[in-house]
């Protein structure tokens, strides 16, 4: 596991991550986004992991969104933002700071099981809902824009 070291946040060291923003549409062109249940705590979270050697970013965002949720699709090569957050190492309470960079991922399919199946829960849900389900402010603010973008973005297509 490579994790690599990003400048400061909050005068810490700050660890890297990279996560996936899965999403996808109904039939009536509702968006909709997937969110995940951590491990240990069981809050409500998007996949997210530690970088992976052989992978640029965005595909191994790509990656953990697999392995944590079982999707599979089209992932952007540009971020839509970060967010940061202080995660427990240990039972011990040990805290690291965390800025994750986070992708989007246009989600194809969900496997009827995946690695972490028996780990963690997963919904799909509208983008107000994903954001009021997750801790980090920063993340909430990153699912709202992104929502408001891709409205943006439809309501330029049905003209």
């Amino acid at each position: 596991m490579d994790r690599k070291r990003a400048g400061k946040r909050r005068g810490k060291a700050v660890l890297v991550q990279y996560g996936a923003l899965p999403y996808r549409f109904t039939a009536d062109a509702a968006l909709e986004i997937l969110v995940v249940t951590t491990r240990q705590t069981r809050r409500w979270i998007i996949p997210k992991g530690w970088p992976i050697k052989g992978l640029r970013p965005a595909k191994a965002a790509a990656r953990e969104a697999f392995e944590e949720a079982g999707v599979t699709g089209r992932i952007g090569v540009r971020p839509l933002g970060r967010f940061g957050y202080d995660k427990a190492l240990d039972e011990s309470g040990r805290l690291a700071a965390c800025e994750v960079t986070v992708y989007p991922l246009l989600v194809r399919s969900q496997s009827e099981t995946w690695p972490e199946f028996d780990q963690r829960m997963t919904q799909w849900v509208e983008p107000s809902e994903a954001a009021a389900m997750v801790n980090e402010p920063e993340l909430k603010a990153l699912i709202a824009v992104f929502a408001k973008r891709v409205a943006a973005a439809a309501s330029k297509l049905a003209f």
